[in-house]
């Protein structure tokens, strides 16, 4: 309940002659007291502040105009004794959490990093260094949090060419995420999306066996690896890339073969030109085990929620429909 408290007016008889000549500051405090004194103001009897301003204004009133006071100061602070009568613990405590509260938010995460909650690794640019450093990054990230679970790369890549097939990076580039595939111990699903071109149709066939996927309307494609631009190089140079030009294609068929389980001779000969293939050839040439169709088959689950991945039991599952 509220109280009320009235301030004074009669100045003390014992104040020196000198302290009877206000000055403008003090004149208008006079007037505030005065003006207070005349109607009952409610106040919070807990309030440490007013409580102190009460006790003082009914006991000894001289002390609000305390004539060492400066006129740019507040007369009635000097009564106080220490600062911390201003703000109690629990009003600082809620400053406190007021500032917090009223601190931006973090960003929302970006693309990626929301896809990895699915363990998903959506491969949609050419391979060159920064796709193949974000891509080997999510694999081991994805094998540390769950070794058992498997994981999913979604692959809509034209390889290390563009499309218009300019060279952008060196076959090296695919050659680390096939390396890095083989270190996971956990099942790797692949699935192609629009077109896996060159190291990216290396990178399909190279998903667990049984696990490889294309949509229907997506395309596969082989080819042998080419020659960057000579430029201004010396003829030495551009001798010493063909060769290893020539390194990556062998090795490429080697691969090739062991995966779609063709003999390096049939794949070398159909790697003498492009090779491409729709959704059934390549089913049939061995780059992949099952297509998509739709209403058939799916591979994806629903999205764990949150419960499940803190759980750790998060991973989407495999279901096939026939």
């Amino acid at each position: 309940m509220a109280t009320c408290f009235r301030v004074p007016i009669s100045m003390p008889t014992s104040m020196p002659a000198s302290s009877t000549r206000f000055t403008p500051t003090r004149l208008r405090t006079l007037r505030t007291v005065n003006a207070i004194s005349k109607s009952k103001i409610p106040f919070n009897p807990n309030d440490p502040f007013l409580s102190k301003l009460a006790s003082v204004a009914e006991s000894s009133p001289e002390t609000l105009f305390n004539p060492s006071s400066s006129p740019d100061n507040l007369p009635f602070l000097d009564i106080f004794d220490s600062p911390q009568l201003m703000a109690t613990p629990a009003q600082l405590e809620r400053s406190a959490s007021y500032s917090q509260q009223r601190r931006p938010k973090r960003p929302p995460p970006d693309l990626p990093s929301l896809l990895l909650n699915g363990r998903i690794v959506y491969i949609g640019m050419p391979l060159v260094p920064a796709v193949t450093e974000l891509v080997i990054a999510e694999l081991m990230f994805l094998q540390w949090m769950a070794p058992k679970e498997p994981i999913y790369i979604y692959i809509n890549s034209t390889g290390t060419t563009r499309a218009d097939g300019e060279t952008v990076a060196m076959e090296s580039e695919g050659f680390a995420i096939y390396d890095a595939m083989m270190q996971m111990k956990t099942e790797i699903n692949t699935v192609a999306l629009g077109a896996a071109v060159g190291q990216a149709c290396l990178l399909l066939s190279a998903g667990t066996k049984g696990r490889r996927y294309m949509t229907p309307h997506a395309k596969a494609m082989i080819q042998q690896p080419r020659v960057p631009s000579s430029g201004l190089r010396p003829a030495s140079d551009v001798l010493i890339h063909a060769k290893e030009v020539m390194v990556n294609r062998d090795t490429l068929v080697k691969l090739l073969a062991k995966h779609t389980e063709n003999s390096e001779e049939t794949v070398s000969n159909v790697m003498k030109r492009s090779y491409y293939m729709d959704a059934l050839l390549a089913k049939e040439f061995g780059v992949i085990d099952k297509i998509l169709w739709r209403g058939q088959e799916k591979i994806m689950a629903d999205v764990p929620s949150r419960d499940d991945r803190e759980n750790g039991t998060a991973g989407a599952k495999v279901e096939n429909r026939f």
